[in-house]
């Protein structure tokens, strides 16, 4: 089977971008990471990328709408994956790659999420509401924030003692499982959206 070109979007570490290209190099994901791409410029997710001869590229933010489709049809990509990417992708963008975008968000959508949830602002809230359970949802995108269809979601408690940073480990070790598993199913062919689901397919025989 052909492998699906993949470019990975990080404005941070990348430490989800790192679990993607160690389930590339053992097989687990049937897809190639042609390119890292970060609107930060002195994102940890350039250099990893680079350390495993990955391209890795830098779009200031303010050209971002007029340079990344060019650069994602340049290099042929068939699939887009967010992974910790803090920027809003151009409506027009969305549309061209309309079922070929994944992200993962550190809740459990719907509750924390849309507009201004991100990041350690999502765990501060989910503790400032006092929820007994958070988590990780892996979906694809879709004109709205956080709204496209869910393809995994994983809860973890929340306890009275946690901080931000202890229920951000917690959500951290969900999303390095689901995100490598949905990008791997993505390029078997086994995700289909109906409606606002998302099926996932049996694997063939």
């Amino acid at each position: 089977m052909r492998k699906v070109r993949i470019a990975v979007l990080v404005s941070g570490g990348g430490t989800n971008l790192q679990t993607l290209i160690d389930a590339v190099d053992k097989g687990d994901i049937n897809g190639e990471i042609a390119a890292v791409i970060s609107d930060n410029e002195n994102a940890y997710a350039l250099e990893r990328a680079r350390k495993h001869g990955i391209k890795a590229i830098y779009i200031n933010r303010k050209l971002l709408a007029e340079r990344l489709m060019a650069e994602l049809q340049k290099l042929d990509i068939e699939l887009v994956v967010l992974a910790g990417f803090l920027s809003i992708l151009d409506r027009e963008l969305v549309k061209a790659y309309e079922g070929r975008i994944i992200n993962i968000h550190p809740s459990l959508i719907p509750s924390f999420c849309g507009k201004g949830f991100y990041g350690e602002r999502v765990h501060k809230a989910a503790l400032e509401y006092g929820v007994k359970v958070s988590g990780a949802t892996v979906h694809f995108v879709d004109e709205g924030t956080d709204s496209g269809p869910i393809i995994f979601q994983e809860a973890v408690p929340v306890y009275f003692e946690d901080t931000s940073e202890t229920l951000a480990a917690r959500v951290l070790q969900v999303e390095h499982r689901l995100l490598p598993a949905a990008v791997g199913l993505f390029c078997e062919g086994r995700l289909r959206i109906e409606g606002r689901k998302v099926k996932i397919l049996k694997e063939e025989v």
